[in-house]
């Protein structure tokens, strides 16, 4: 599902709210989890899952093509770890 989808999904199973208002709803809550997690913050919405910041050490690595040595500098890269009402919905429990 992408972003579009989720908006018409939500806006067609809640017709007393207007698109835009629900396009904006949505922009808010992805936009407030981003701020949180360049903040280093984690977010944790219960039964779905939560969403962090690992930070990955540099190191070297090689370019595929010529097998050559390259330095890969360190990042923060983002991290979802589903919840447990999750996990169970998705195996059937």
């Amino acid at each position: 599902m992408i972003r579009s989808e989720l908006i018409q999904k939500i806006a067609d199973e809640n017709p007393h709210l207007y698109q835009r208002d629900v396009e904006r709803i949505v922009t808010t809550i992805f936009d407030q989890i981003t701020d949180a997690l360049v903040r280093g913050e984690r977010v944790e919405l219960r039964g779905f899952g939560a969403f962090s910041v690992k930070k990955r050490d540099g190191r070297i690595g090689r370019n595929p093509r010529t097998g050559e040595a390259v330095e890969v500098s360190e990042k923060h890269v983002p991290f979802f770890k589903t919840g447990k009402l999750l996990r169970d919905r998705l195996n059937g429990a």
